[in-house]
C-alpha cells in the first residue's frame, strides 16, 4: 500500500490542538512537509517543532491567521503557496457553540457559515492552482457525524456541517478530472476540547454530573469508549495518501459504530 507523502506539502488547519494537531503529526510521519495553521503563533511553533522528520529535506512551518477573517486568510495562504505549493489541504476548525436550532439568532448562523464553509472555500481556491499544476491533490474536511444524523442541542453545528458536506460533494465532482479528491472525515465522540464543551453543555442542560453524562454518551457507542484524536487523524492521513486516489466524494465516519444509519 502506497502511503508515501514525501515531496508533498500539507496545510493543516486548526492544528494547535486536538484532531488538527494529530493530523499534522500523522501526515509528517508519512513524509509530508506540513504547515500548521491556527491563530496562536506561539503554540504553532511548538507544534511544528514537535513534528517528526522522516524524509530527506522534509521541513515544517507555521501560518498564524484567524480563519474567520477571509481577506487576511486568503492573503496569507496565497503568500504561502507562492513559495511552497500545497498538495494536501485539511480543513478543520472548532465547532459552533451548542444550543437548540430554534433559539439561535441569525448572527450565530452567519458566524458559523463564515468560519466553516466560507473559510474552506477561500482555502480551496488559494491552494487549487498548485494542485492543478501538480495534477495531484487532496482536500480532506473534518466535519461531524451530524451530516447524517443531527445531534441534539447542536442546532447551528448540524446546519452548517450539512452545508459543508454538500459543498464537498459538489467540489469532488468538479475537481476529479484534475487528479484532486475531496473527502470528509466524520469524527464521533473524540477526546478534544470540543468534547469537553459538549459535556459541559449537557451537564448544564440536564443538571447531571460529568460521570453520568459521559456514561450516557458512551452507552450509544458500540466500542464503549471515546476516540483518541490520532484515530481520527489516521483516517485523514489515509485519505490524503496515494493509496486513496480512487476514493472521492465520501464522508467517512470514525465513530466507534455510533451512527445508526447505513
Amino acid at each position: 500500500m502506497d502511503l508515501n507523502l514525501a515531496g508533498r506539502h500539507a496545510l493543516v488547519c486548526g492544528a494547535s490542538e486536538g484532531i488538527g494537531r494529530a493530523a499534522a503529526h500523522e501526515l509528517a510521519l508519512l513524509g509530508a512537509d506540513v504547515t500548521v495553521l491556527a491563530r496562536r503563533s506561539d503554540v504553532l511553533r511548538d507544534v511544528a517543532n514537535a513534528l517528526p522528520v522522516v524524509a530527506t529535506g522534509q521541513r515544517h512551518g507555521t501560518l498564524a491567521v484567524d480563519i474567520a477573517d477571509a481577506t487576511t486568510l486568503r492573503d496569507n495562504v496565497t503568500g504561502l503557496v507562492a513559495t511552497h505549493r500545497v498538495h494536501i489541504l485539511v480543513n478543520n476548525t472548532g465547532g459552533p457553540p451548542g444550543g437548540r436550532a430554534i433559539e439561535a439568532v441569525a448572527d450565530d448562523y452567519l458566524a458559523a457559515f463564515q468560519q466553516h464553509l466560507l473559510a474552506n472555500q477561500v482555502l480551496a481556491q488559494a491552494t487549487l492552482p498548485g494542485m492543478r499544476e501538480a495534477g495531484w491533490g487532496r482536500i480532506v474536511n473534518v466535519v461531524s457525524t451530524s451530516v447524517r444524523e443531527p445531534i441534539a442541542n447542536l442546532g447551528v453545528s448540524n446546519t452548517i456541517r450539512g452545508a459543508v458536506a454538500s459543498w464537498a460533494k459538489t467540489l469532488s465532482k468538479e475537481l476529479a478530472m484534475d487528479g484532486i479528491t475531496v473527502n470528509n472525515v466524520l469524527p464521533g465522540y473524540t477526546r478534544t476540547q470540543r468534547l469537553e464543551q459538549i459535556l459541559r453543555d449537557r451537564m448544564q442542560a440536564t443538571g447531571k454530573d460529568e460521570t453520568t453524562v459521559s456514561s450516557a454518551m458512551l452507552a450509544t457507542v458500540p466500542a464503549g469508549r471515546f476516540a483518541d484524536a490520532h484515530e481520527v487523524a489516521a483516517a485523514i492521513a489515509f485519505l490524503a495518501s496515494p493509496a486513496a486516489g480512487y476514493i472521492n466524494g465520501v464522508s467517512l465516519a470514525v465513530d466507534g459504530g455510533r451512527m445508526q444509519s447505513i
